[in-house]
C-alpha cells in the first residue's frame, strides 16, 4: 500500500472552480465513506478548507487509485470530472508526504506560515477517525504532520512570513494600515461560528473593536462563542493594554439591522447560498447614511462627467459627412466620450483617405468665422496640410495624435461597511463591491493580494526541515513496514521452542518443574541470540532508501505464512486505532485560547 494525494487549491485553480468544488461536511462523510469502499482504497481522509480540497488514501495501485480519487472528488463536488480534472494535482508516496508536510507548516497556504491549517488538519483527523477511516498509514501521516508544523512554528520565524488570512484580510480592508490601530473602536459582526469564524471574533477582539456581535444558525453556537469572548476579553481589572468588549449572540435574522449598525463585517459560514446580497448591503449602506446607495461606473472608481467641448470653429459649408467624420474621430480617438471635436484639428481628419483629406485642405483654407468668438479662426499651413494628404496618401489614412482631454475625477467616498468574506462558496455577493461606501475583500481578492507577498529568509529553514522530516517519516514506514515480518519470526520461533519443550517432556517425564524450566529457558535465550542480529539488522536495512524487499526476503528464508503477518498488521492496526480513540488522535495538548488558535470541540468546523 502507498499514499496517495489527489487534490486542488488556490494555486492550481481559479477561486470560482474552488468555490463551485467545496465540500458541505457531510459531502464530506460520504466521500470518505465512498473512497473506503472504493476497491484501490484501505484508507482515507479529507482536508477541506477554505482554499484547498484534498482527499488522502492508502492505496495499493497507483493509476487505479488516480482514477478513482478523481471520480470521486467530482462526484461529491458536483463539477464535471472533465472540468475538474484540468486543476487537480496528483503526489505518490515520498512527493505526498512531502507535500503534506508543507502544507502543514503554511509553506503552501495563500498567506505563507499562516497557522490555521494546523487546527484543520487536526479535525481531519479527528473526522477520519471517527468514521474509522484512517489506518496505521493516515494516522501517523496526520500526527507527524501536526508535530512538523508545530517544530516549524517554534524552531523558526516563519510565523514573521506571513499571518493568518484573517488578519491578511484585515489589512487589506483597512488599505494595509494597521489592523489593530483600524479597528480600534469600531463596531463589528461576525457571521458563523465555526473555527474560522472564532479566529476572526478573537482577532477583533485583541484589536480593540468597541461592540462585537455574532451571528450564527445555531444561535446556542453564538451563544457560546459570545461568552468565550466576554470571559477572555471583557470587563477585566484596568491594565495599559486592557480593552472591553462588548460580545453578544443574536440569531440570524438580526443580521439585516446589525449590517446598518456594524462598520466591520466578517463572514464565514458553510451556507450553499448568499448569506449577504447586494440589495441587502445597499439597505444596510441607506439606513447608516440616509441615501440611497450608489453603484461606481463599471470597470472605475470614478465617474465621467460632462466636459466642456473641444471644438472651435464653424462646421457652415464643410464637404464632409461630419456626423461620421465624428463617430470616427471619436472611435479612433483616446477621448472616449467627448461631446465635441474641432472640424480643423487632427481629430477632424483622422481615417480620411487622401482625396478627402485634400477637399478639407481646401475648405480650411479659405478660412471660417466662429460665429460663437465673433472672429476668424486662425489660418492653416498649407504645407501642414498638403503633408498631412501626403501622409494619408501612404498609410492610407491620418492617425489620431491629439492628446486625450483630462477626466474629470469624482472624489470616492470613504467606505462606511467594510466586509470580508472567508467563506467558500462565498457568503457576500461579489457584486457589492460596486456600491459606493462599500469594500469587499474575498477570497480572489486575498489570492491576487498574497501572490505579491514576500517571502521571509526562515522559509528556507522550514524546508529543511521538511525534507529532513520526510526522510525521517519514509524511514519509520519502511521499518515499521517489516515489523509484522519480525513479529511473525518471532512467534514461529517461540511454537518451535514451545513444541521442543513438549517433545522432551515426553521423551524425559521425570525431569521436575526446575529442570524443565532451566532447559526451556535455555532454550529460549539460544533462540533469541540467533534471532537478535538478523532481526536488527533487517530493521536498519529496512529504514534505508530500497530497502521494501527485505520483508519479502525474511518471509521467503523462513517459509512464513503470509496469513499469519497480515494478521499481526492487523492487530497492530487495531491496537493504534484504540491508542488514537483514547488520547483523540493527539499527542499533545490544546493550546491556550487566544487569537492565533481559537477554536473548541463545539466550534470545530465551520457553522
Amino acid at each position: 500500500m502507498s499514499l496517495l494525494v489527489v487534490g486542488l487549491s488556490h494555486r492550481s485553480a481559479p477561486v470560482s472552480v474552488l468555490e463551485r468544488a467545496a465540500l458541505s461536511a457531510d459531502a464530506q462523510i460520504k466521500l470518505l465513506q465512498d473512497t473506503v469502499a472504493a476497491e484501490p482504497a484501505a484508507e482515507a481522509a479529507v482536508l477541506a478548507t477554505c482554499n484547498r480540497i484534498e482527499l488522502y488514501a492508502d492505496v495499493d495501485k497507483f493509476h487505479a487509485g488516480v482514477a478513482e480519487l478523481s471520480t470521486l472528488l467530482a462526484q461529491h463536488s458536483g463539477v464535471g470530472l472533465e472540468e475538474l480534472t484540468p486543476y487537480l494535482y496528483v503526489h505518490y508516496e515520498d512527493r505526498a508526504v512531502h507535500h503534506f508536510f508543507s502544507v502543514a507548516c503554511g509553506l503552501d497556504s495563500m498567506v505563507v506560515g499562516e497557522g490555521q491549517i494546523l487546527g484543520q488538519i487536526k479535525d481531519a483527523l479527528a473526522t477520519a477517525q471517527e468514521l474509522h477511516t484512517a489506518g496505521r498509514l493516515l494516522n501517523d501521516l496526520f500526527q507527524q504532520a501536526l508535530r512538523v508544523g508545530k517544530r516549524a512554528h517554534s524552531e523558526t520565524g516563519i510565523d514573521r512570513a506571513g499571518q493568518s488570512l484573517v488578519t491578511f484580510g484585515l489589512e487589506q480592508l483597512s488599505s494595509g494600515a494597521p489592523a489593530d490601530a483600524w479597528l480600534k473602536g469600531k463596531r463589528a459582526l461576525v457571521i458563523g461560528a465555526g473555527s474560522m469564524s472564532s479566529l476572526a471574533a478573537a482577532t477583533l477582539a485583541r484589536a480593540g473593536v468597541a461592540e462585537l456581535v455574532v451571528a450564527n444558525r445555531t444561535f446556542d453556537r453564538a451563544e457560546r462563542l459570545a461568552a468565550l469572548l466576554a470571559e477572555q476579553y471583557g470587563q477585566r481589572p484596568a491594565e495599559p493594554d486592557d480593552v472591553d468588549v462588548l460580545a453578544r449572540a443574536v440569531p440570524m435574522e438580526s443580521v439585516p439591522d446589525e449590517l446598518t449598525r456594524a462598520d466591520v463585517v466578517v463572514s464565514c459560514t458553510g451556507a450553499t447560498g448568499l448569506v449577504l446580497t447586494a440589495d441587502l448591503v445597499a439597505e444596510a449602506v441607506e439606513g447608516r447614511t440616509g441615501a440611497p446607495a450608489v453603484e461606481r461606473a463599471a470597470g472605475s472608481d470614478s465617474v465621467r462627467s460632462g466636459l466642456p467641448p473641444t471644438s472651435v470653429g464653424s462646421e457652415d459649408g464643410c464637404p464632409l459627412d461630419l456626423s461620421a467624420v465624428q463617430g470616427s474621430a471619436v472611435q479612433g480617438s483616446a477621448v472616449q466620450g467627448a461631446s465635441g471635436f474641432s472640424v480643423m484639428g487632427e481629430a477632424a481628419v483622422a481615417g480620411m483617405d487622401a482625396a478627402t483629406l485634400e477637399q478639407h485642405a481646401a475648405w480650411v483654407d479659405n478660412g471660417t468665422v466662429d460665429r460663437r468668438e465673433g472672429r476668424r479662426t486662425p489660418e492653416i499651413d498649407t504645407d501642414a496640410v498638403a503633408a498631412l494628404a501626403a501622409a494619408a496618401a501612404t498609410l492610407g489614412r491620418v492617425p489620431e495624435r491629439r492628446r486625450p482631454e483630462p477626466v474629470a475625477e469624482v472624489p470616492r467616498p470613504l467606505p462606511v461597511l467594510s466586509l470580508l468574506d472567508l467563506a467558500m462558496p462565498r457568503d457576500i455577493d461579489a457584486a457589492v463591491h460596486r456600491l459606493l461606501g462599500v469594500r469587499l475583500v474575498d477570497i480572489e481578492s486575498l489570492a491576487e493580494a498574497s501572490a505579491d507577498a514576500p517571502m521571509a529568509a526562515d522559509v528556507d529553514q522550514v524546508r529543511r526541515i521538511v525534507s529532513d522530516e520526510v526522510a525521517a517519516f519514509d524511514a519509520a514506514q519502511r521499518a515499521a513496514h517489516i515489523t509484522p515480518t519480525v513479529v511473525a519470526l518471532r512467534a514461529m520461533a517461540a511454537d518451535v521452542v514451545a513444541s521442543e519443550i513438549a517433545r522432551l517432556d515426553g521423551r524425559l517425564p521425570g525431569l521436575d518443574d526446575k529442570q524443565r524450566g532451566e532447559i526451556t529457558q535455555t532454550v529460549r535465550r539460544v533462540v533469541d541470540k540467533l534471532l537478535h542480529a538478523p532481526t536488527v539488522r533487517v530493521k536498519q536495512l529496512a529504514a534505508e532508501p530500497g530497502g521494501a524487499g527485505y520483508a519479502d526476503a525474511l518471509r521467503t528464508l523462513f517459509d512464513l505464512d503470509a496469513e499469519t503477518v497480515a494478521a499481526v498488521s492487523r492487530a497492530d492496526d487495531d491496537s493504534r486505532d484504540h491508542n488514537s480513540a483514547a488520547l483523540g488522535g493527539l499527542d499533545f495538548g490544546r493550546e491556550n485560547f487566544d487569537s492565533n488558535n481559537f477554536e473548541s470541540a463545539e466550534n470545530r468546523g465551520r457553522a
